[in-house]
């Protein structure tokens, strides 16, 4: 007799005495009689009804051990996805790769480019380039001030968020904070342009952006002063002048009752803080205290 059948009579309870016999002895009875005694501690669902046997055999085939088979592609498909990955970062590396140098406040740095061009980096500066393709392409991004030393060859771009200068070979300055673009040309010409406005300089002129206003300028200095530890300002809003030495200083400043849009003149050096709040307060006839916690407040003198 077929095993179905058997199991369908046994359910149905419709086996000869010697079939009952023959089957109780049967090494998957154990199995089957579990099943039907743990079946009566279950109640029938009102949504749902079964046929005994056809429920029997879906309880069977769940409670049948099941094979696990190897799947030999799936290791395969990993070791393809890293060699992908791993030869991505190879070519972001040695053929993308920029190389980023910053200052932090009350910090200047000089380095050397690829093509023996130096940078002189004042404080809270950052510039960034690629050395791979420098020969080919020389130009480099800036945000902050630095003063080159461009050995000749080809152009030679620096590029900020307010304008590009253009050079051959040349030394200059170049200062792009906020709302403030300078270019100051010390030696050799210096072609820059900003909202439109394309200037060419030569050796003592400087090229201002200031709030989207243009004006150009003299200066009678060798290199720029910053690099002497002074930092020097002509008909300046006070609020640049503030940030200028929070970053020489690495200090705080707060203002109480002054116009920081103020246009000053004049400068501090960064050797002594004291000397340096009295030369930026006193032509402004401001006042000014170092409090506790190193913070700075500088204030407008009551009349």
């Amino acid at each position: 007799m077929d095993k179905e059948d058997l199991i369908k009579k046994w359910l149905n309870d419709e086996l000869t005495p010697a079939e009952k016999e023959a089957f109780e002895q049967g090494e998957d009875f154990a199995l089957h009689q579990a099943i039907i005694d743990g079946s009566k501690q279950f109640k029938a669902s009102n949504f749902s009804k079964a046929e005994t046997f056809k429920d029997f055999q879906s309880t069977y085939q769940t409670r049948k051990p099941k094979t696990k088979q190897l799947d030999w592609f799936k290791p395969l498909l990993r070791i393809a996805s890293v060699l992908v990955i791993a030869f991505g970062i190879y070519f972001t590396l040695f053929y993308n790769s920029k190389t980023a140098v910053q200052t932090f406040v009350s910090q200047q740095t000089t380095i050397e480019l690829p093509d023996e061009s130096r940078v002189t980096l004042n404080a809270d500066t950052k510039i960034e380039y690629s050395k791979s393709d420098w020969k080919d392409n020389r130009r480099l991004n800036l945000d902050g001030e630095a003063y080159f030393k461009v050995a000749k060859g080809s152009t030679f771009d620096v590029i900020t968020s307010q304008g590009v200068v253009t050079v051959v070979g040349t030394e200059f300055n170049v200062k792009q904070r906020n709302d403030y673009f300078e270019v100051q040309c010390f030696e050799g010409i210096v072609s820059v342009t900003s909202n439109a406005i394309s200037k060419t300089l030569h050796a003592g002129d400087t090229y201002r952006l200031l709030n989207n206003t243009f004006s150009q300028d003299k200066t009678t200095t060798s290199i720029p002063q910053w690099m002497q530890n002074k930092s020097t300002f002509k008909s300046i809003p006070f609020k640049a002048v503030i940030a200028e030495m929070e970053r020489q200083y690495d200090i705080k400043i707060i203002v109480e009752n002054v116009n920081t849009e103020r246009l000053f003149t004049g400068g501090f050096m960064h050797d002594n803080i004291d000397n340096a709040l009295l030369s930026i307060t006193q032509p402004m006839d401001l006042s000014y205290k170092i409090n506790v916690s190193n913070d700075v407040v500088i204030h407008g003198n009551k009349k």
